[in-house]
C-alpha cells in the first residue's frame, strides 16, 4: 500500500543519505509493477526517475533482483535486451523485490547513486528493511480462534492479558 511505500522510499533515501550517495531516485512499485511512489533527492540525474521506475517493475515482475539480469547480459546473453515491451525490462542493477510470506507484494528501484553497486546496495537495504519490520510486526499479532472466542464469550472469560491490558 502507499504507506508501506512511502516507508520503503524512506528507508532508501535515509540509507542513501548516510551512505553519501550523490542522488538518488527510488521508486516502489506493487506485485503487477504499477508504480505506489517515487522520490528523488535534490540533484539526482533527470532521467534516474524513469530508470529507478523500470529497475523496480522488472524485479517485481520477474521476482528477482534486477542484478540477476544485468549478470546474464554481461556474460554474453545479449537476447535478454530484446524482450518485448509487454513485459518492461531493465536489466540493470537497483532492482530488488518486497517477498511477504513467500510471496512477491512488489519492489523497490533506485537509481542515481554513485554507481551501479550502490543503487544496488540501497534497494536491498530497504527492502530487507521494511521486510524485517514486517515480520516484527506479524510477530506482534496474537490469533485467537473463533471458537475459543464464543467458548470465552459464553464463560465471560478473558482472552488474553499482556502487561498493561487484557481482553475478556
Amino acid at each position: 500500500n502507499t504507506e508501506g511505500a512511502k516507508a520503503i522510499a524512506a528507508a532508501a533515501l535515509s540509507y542513501a543519505r548516510a551512505h553519501d550517495a550523490p542522488g538518488a531516485a527510488v521508486a516502489v512499485v506493487d506485485s503487477a509493477g504499477v508504480l505506489l511512489y517515487l522520490e528523488k533527492l535534490d540533484g539526482t540525474f533527470q532521467n534516474a526517475a524513469e530508470i529507478s521506475i523500470g529497475k523496480a517493475r522488472t524485479a517485481a515482475l520477474f521476482g528477482k533482483p534486477t542484478r540477476a539480469f544485468e549478470d546474464i547480459v554481461n556474460k554474453g546473453r545479449y537476447s535478454m535486451l530484446a524482450l518485448p515491451s509487454v513485459a518492461p525490462f531493465t536489466p540493470l542493477m537497483g532492482g530488488v523485490p518486497i517477498e511477504i510470506n513467500h510471496h512477491i507484494a512488489g519492489a523497490v528501484g533506485v537509481s542515481g547513486a554513485a554507481s551501479a553497486t550502490q543503487d544496488d546496495e540501497i534497494s536491498t537495504a530497504a527492502a530487507t528493511q521494511f521486510v524485517a519490520q514486517q515480520a516484527t510486526r506479524a510477530a506482534q499479532v496474537t490469533h485467537i480462534p473463533a471458537t475459543k472466542v464464543a467458548e470465552a464469550f459464553r464463560a465471560d472469560a478473558t482472552l488474553v492479558t499482556e502487561p498493561g491490558f487484557r481482553v475478556n
